[in-house]
């Protein structure tokens, strides 16, 4: 009988720790309440380039914070998430062969919470995922992917 109590008590702890690795944020952007996420079950942390360069870069850090890089290299600490519905699924459009889904992100110096959004762009078949059309990064695949 203990060793089932001591089973419960871990499973029970396991799935709440599983259940709350989902961090839904509500933001207002445009006037309207956004919901965002920083997981959408592929591995969108990491480092933007654009092809053959070193910078200007973005780079998104799993816990919604990241750098943006401007064209001048003027370097902004930022706050990122991508839009989802208030329960916390991502929003995409699905394309052939790709996704589109939408990349909030705020300078953390911004006083005035001006979010802004931009196209975030996941492509299958060439396993890369874009921010903007224009910085990328090659990604490989999660077992439990969302699509």
């Amino acid at each position: 009988m203990k060793k089932i109590s001591i089973f419960l008590i871990l499973l029970i702890a396991f799935a709440n720790s599983a259940y709350s690795q989902i961090k839904i944020e509500k933001i207002i952007a445009q006037d309207q309440p956004h919901y965002i996420v920083t997981k959408i079950g592929y591995p969108i942390e990491g480092t933007y380039l654009y092809d053959g360069v070193s910078e200007p870069k973005t780079i998104l850090n799993a816990n919604g914070t990241g750098v943006f890089q401007l064209n001048d290299l003027t370097k902004n600490d930022i706050s990122w998430g991508i839009e989802a519905t208030e329960g916390g699924i991502p929003k995409f459009k699905e394309g052939f062969n790709s996704a589109a889904y939408t990349l909030w992100y705020k300078k953390n110096m911004d006083t005035e919470e001006n979010w802004v959004s931009t196209q975030f762009s996941i492509h299958y078949d060439k396993k890369k995922i874009f921010i903007a059309g224009e910085r990328s990064k090659i990604y490989q695949e999660e077992e439990n992917k969302i699509r």
